[in-house]
């Protein structure tokens, strides 16, 4: 391949990126004469201490070197010894930016430049061509661009600073609070209590099925009665639905109308940042996070055949544009592949919709769009190759005709008008696009719906049979919770952060444990709910979607060179500060009667006997109210230490089935609550450091009762007294099941009553059969017949070896976990063992072969190193 000369060098130059796998690939691309070297990210960054930012001094901003980035800046300024140029080469964003314009500064303070000539150069893709063209159009960093970056990192930590350690003074057991994670967690909760004002509501529907001359069927809707178009709502029971189904069987029916329209579907634009993570979780399952790390990889390069190719344009973009050679590339495969037919008259544009759009770059798409998803997949791991196939088809489907559908309405009704129905029908007449493309959905919508169904022909004036007339109930449902998808396009839609932030607000909320997935849907957990009270009622003005969405334009123009920076903090400062000021001042009291208010439907919902629902239910005369502990927020009435009644802040849904409360322990006046965790459902009794039952397998969670959960909380039970040894003889539950314990002997129970039912007498009488079995056993090596594998029915044993007991099937063993009884080991339990040694085995054979194989290829294993340790985005 014959490459073109770049800009001649006298010495060796200096080419610095992020990334080490980018540097290969660049480095490869450049040849001799460059040096390419990575940064590995950011180097320097506000130290995490107050005055790193400074109000006072109109907001002077301190920076420290990375501690661990040291020695990348060290590399850099011993290779620009004898350099001519320094090349900066970081990503086409303001976070590049800044990571360029840090890079100078602290070579500059370190005196490595010594007129060392420095060039700003970026690549939207990571192609020879790319990198070549961009190297002949260098540039200077852009200090709008740096003081964007800088407006947005002093502002986080600002607002991050300042408002956290209100947070955790007032709010014992909070985390942090964040300018744009806070918006995002408002919107989830503010969703949740949606939900939970959410009142059902019935309606009815009235549909017929009908069939033409021929006698073929079809299926039509009540759309009219009594000469009035039903509303939603207008048969409200089923009564009314009754009355309505009486009117159509009575009713002569004909067809009053027919229309015929064709319909067009045009295909999605290709991906921004925003669009690609939404897809992604509706098709691919993969978190924001995870989009964004797997389409870094296939940005920075992937080895294809001996060598590096970036698959991918940069995917932090707002953009909708593909550049003119890149639809032309487009078109001609389309062309090529689907035929002509597929292929429109002219090229499709798109615009952007989104609020605060930056469009500084193309939309996200293939290098090279030759290089099919199957061309490529040999090279690729999994998530690659799920990940690039969606970019290709959609930007390859971008450029596709529409979609043609044949649309049939047809009117039915009376003559008299008293009833008219509706009959709909849809068949696609020509694919398009969706050959190759279908766009996914957090709801289905309504036209899907349609597709594909036929009606038979009908004509203007026929008659038709009446089959059947059925009504159908319907109940409304509240608003879905956010999946990850749905919450990105709605940060997207009112301009909240950025797009390439949007991985880090979710994974930031997470961690502080303010929301969780459930079922693919956020949810937002008590701590969470109780941070976003806090604000909304304190800070409200400064976690509207709207003041953020209006900072985010400021930060925009900023970059755009129309306002500076530091204006943008004085107004947000002036505003901001003495509000904090305000909130320090108030008594912890103050605020816990704040949050009493705005949660109380929450906190304390209405009791079914109508009465005061704050009544503390142990004493009467207390007060319920919000405390905070060790472990987390609970209810407590305010006569403490006389009354220590306590509870659990709220009971949450899994699932089908609602937590419960169970009634209040006589002993301890704390209420007991039926719950469900990871591993099933459990008793709680206690707010502030709760005593837990698991349930035992086979109990329904639906028939459990105070008294039952009482007795499961009082587990191990004593029976009495061992009269030969004195010992304590304990009967309970535990990781494998019912046992009866004597010191250090231990007995399996059968069936988890037994626990609540036996006495001493027959309790010892098992403790000695299972000692003289156990005797037998030891003798001959066999310490219990578990049963027969569940895969082959060969027996599994319990055995006696030299360091201890294990189970054994066939040729397989497996030791048993210090500590645990194997008195208790059950089937279950032994075969779970088993497979665990074996899958351990196998991993370790896995390991053993790739050591093998790749001995004396370190740079193989160091490239995956590399790829793991590159540096992530800062939240905005």
């Amino acid at each position: 391949m014959t490459r073109n000369p770049i800009p001649a060098v006298a010495t060796m130059d200096v080419v610095v990126v992020e990334s080490p796998t980018k540097a290969k690939s660049i480095a490869k691309y450049l040849g001799r004469g460059f040096r390419v070297l990575s940064s590995y990210g950011h180097v320097r960054d506000l130290p995490e201490k107050d005055g790193s930012v400074k109000p006072e001094k109109d907001f002077e901003i301190v920076y420290e070197p990375l501690p661990d980035k040291r020695r990348r800046v060290e590399e850099i300024a011993r290779a620009l010894a004898d350099a001519r140029r320094l090349w900066l080469a970081t990503d086409p964003d303001r976070e590049g930016e800044a990571i360029s314009w840090h890079i100078v500064r602290l070579l500059e303070e370190m005196g490595a430049l010594n007129g060392t000539e420095v060039r700003r150069v970026v690549f939207h893709e990571i192609t020879e061509r790319a990198v070549r063209e961009a190297m002949r159009h260098p540039r200077d960093i852009d200090p709008h661009l740096v003081d964007a970056y800088q407006a947005r990192r002093a502002l986080d930590y600002l607002v991050g600073f300042t408002l956290s350690p209100v947070l955790w003074r007032k709010l014992q057991g909070s985390k942090s609070a964040g300018r744009v994670q806070s918006v995002a967690l408002r919107l989830i909760c503010e969703r949740e209590e949606e939900i939970e004002r959410f009142v059902p509501r019935e309606y009815w529907t009235v549909e017929a099925e009908l069939a033409n001359r021929a006698g073929e069927v079809f299926r039509a809707r009540l759309v009219a009665l009594e000469g009035r178009k039903l509303a939603k709502f207008d048969l409200g029971d089923e009564a009314a639905a009754r009355r309505a189904v009486e009117a159509v069987e009575a009713a002569p029916l004909r067809v009053l109308a027919v229309e015929r329209s064709r319909v067009l579907r045009n295909p999605p634009a290709p991906f921004t940042t925003a669009t690609l993570q939404q897809e992604a979780a509706r098709k691919l399952g993969f978190s924001a996070e995870k989009t964004m790390r797997v389409a870094q990889r296939l940005f920075e390069g992937v080895e294809l055949g001996g060598e590096t190719v970036g698959l991918i344009t940069y995917m932090r973009t707002d953009s909708v544009q593909l550049s003119t050679e890149a639809v032309a590339a487009v078109r001609q495969l389309v062309g090529e592949r689907f035929g002509a037919d597929y292929l429109p008259a002219k090229p499709r544009r798109f615009r952007t919709r989104a609020k605060n759009a930056q469009e500084a770059h193309e939309a996200i798409r293939p290098t090279d769009v030759a290089r099919t998803p199957e061309a490529v997949a040999r090279w690729l791991d999994e998530d690659q190759r799920r990940l690039y196939e969606l970019i290709w088809r959609r930007t390859v489907a971008s450029q596709m005709s529409a979609a043609r559908f044949d649309r049939v309405a047809v009117d039915l009704g009376d003559p008299e008008g008293r009833v008219r129905l509706r009959a709909t029908g849809q068949t696609l007449a020509f694919d398009g696009f969706l050959r190759l493309y279908r766009e996914g959905r957090d709801e289905p919508a309504e036209e899907e719906d349609e597709e594909g169904r036929l009606l038979p022909p009908l004509s203007e004036g026929e008659e038709v049979t009446r089959r059947r007339v059925e009504a159908k109930r319907h109940v409304t449902e509240p608003p879905p919770r956010y999946t990850e998808a749905s919450l990105v396009k709605t940060l997207e839609e009112l301009g909240i952060g950025r797009p390439s932030t949007y991985a880090s607000i979710i994974s930031v909320l997470q961690q502080r444990n303010y929301v969780r997935l459930e079922n693919r849907r956020f949810v937002p957990e008590d701590r969470g709910r109780l941070v976003n009270a806090f604000l909304v009622h304190f800070f409200d003005d400064y976690i509207q979607p709207e003041f953020t969405a209006r900072l985010e334009e400021q930060l925009d123009r900023i970059a755009a060179g129309e306002v500076d920076w530091r204006a943008v903090l004085r107004r947000f400062w002036q505003g901001f500060a003495p509000r904090v000021e305000e909130v320090k001042a108030r008594r912890v009291a103050e605020i816990i009667d704040a949050l009493n208010e705005a949660l109380a439907p929450k906190l304390f919902p209405p009791r079914e006997d109508g009465s005061d629902p704050r009544a503390c239910p142990a004493c009467g005369e207390g007060r319920l109210s919000l405390k905070f502990g060790r472990f987390g927020a609970f209810i407590g009435c305010s006569r403490y230490p006389a009354c220590r009644y306590t509870r659990p802040v709220a009971a949450r849904e899994e699932g089908e089935r609602r937590e419960r409360l169970l009634g209040v322990d006589p002993a301890s006046g704390e209420e007991v609550w039926l719950r469900f965790g990871r591993f099933g459902p459990y008793v709680e009794r206690g707010g502030e450091s709760p005593a837990r039952a698991s349930l035992p397998r086979g109990w329904d969670p639906d028939q459990l009762d105070l008294e039952r959960a009482l007795a499961l909380l009082a587990l191990p039970r004593e029976l009495g007294r061992d009269p030969a040894s004195g010992e304590p003889v304990l009967a309970g539950i535990g990781r494998y099941g019912p046992y009866l314990q004597r010191g250090e002997r231990y007995v399996r129970l059968r069936d988890p009553e037994e626990v609540f039912s036996l006495g001493l007498e027959e309790a010892l009488a098992r403790l000695a059969e299972a000692e003289a079995q156990g005797t037998a056993r030891r003798q001959s090596g066999v310490l219990r017949e578990l049963g027969p594998h569940p895969k082959d029915g060969a027996p599994v044993r319990l055995m006696q070896g030299r360091f201890g007991p294990y189970v054994a099937h066939g040729r397989s063993r497996a030791s048993l976990p210090k500590g645990s009884d194997p008195e208790a080991l059950d089937l279950e339990g032994a075969v779970a063992l088993l497979a665990a040694k074996s899958a351990r085995s196998r991993t370790g054979s896995r390991r053993g072969s790739a050591g093998r194989s790749t001995r004396g290829s370190r740079g193989t294993t160091a490239r995956a190193g590399s790829r793991r340790r590159t540096a992530s985005r800062q939240e905005g």
